[in-house]
């Protein structure tokens, strides 16, 4: 008789046997069949866990976003010594989660949505987390900068190819991770300009528009 202990493991194997499945060969191309073949089990086994592939896509997007996200892991929480080189050393664990990620989010599906929606959830929790502890400048629209942190992470998972084309190296390696990781915490910390002259100009070309779109409709 096959015990609970099993049928966890079981199903864990399944779920990293799909996220490398589904990363390699895109969700339609992915059959449960060949899922089977790579966890060791049978297909049988797979509906016996899941039912279905879609309910399988859903375990596994849940998976990788708490890889991300959540406390535990803490690889995009309050950036300190010890998680990122954590990460940076890490690439052979994370590696099959970046790629899930990078195809998964522009296949274009409801699925892919919920993903995407999943992870800036995760994002507005960390900043909202690091604005109550003191860490964040004040933000004209935070939800706009949750989604402009939200794509700024993960730019590099979905331009991979273009990144790597461009700079001659995969900077999902460790090597390309290093390169990354500063000029990253510096736009975040820093920003880019020197002056706030731009930023001004911005605020006041934004409130004279305002004023005479206002003049318009009065």
């Amino acid at each position: 008789m096959r015990s609970a202990s099993d049928d966890l493991t079981a199903r864990a194997r399944i779920r990293d046997a799909a996220i490398v499945a589904f990363a390699r060969d895109g969700f339609a191309a992915a059959s449960l069949r060949s899922i089977a073949r790579e966890a060791g089990v049978s297909a049988a086994l797979i509906v016996h866990h899941f039912g279905d592939k879609n309910t399988l896509r859903d375990e596994c997007d849940s998976y990788v976003v708490s890889v991300f996200i959540d406390e535990d892991h803490g690889v995009i929480d309050a950036p300190t010594q010890d998680r990122i080189r954590a990460a940076m050393h890490d690439i052979e664990r994370y590696g099959p989660y970046i790629d899930y990620l990078a195809r998964m989010l522009v296949d274009g599906s409801p699925a892919a949505d919920r993903l995407f929606d999943s992870i800036l959830d995760g994002t507005r929790a960390v900043l909202d987390g690091q604005r109550d502890a003191g860490m964040l400048e004040p933000m004209s629209d935070p939800e706009m900068t949750t989604l402009l942190v939200t794509l700024i992470g993960l730019g590099p998972l979905v331009m991979r190819a273009q990144l790597t084309r461009v700079l001659g190296s995969d900077q999902l390696s460790a090597a390309g991770l290093r390169r990354l990781t500063l000029p990253t915490m510096e736009l975040l910390t820093h920003g880019v300009y020197s002056t706030t002259a731009l930023l001004e100009g911005t605020r006041q070309a934004l409130a004279d528009d305002e004023a005479a779109t206002e003049g318009e409709t009065s």
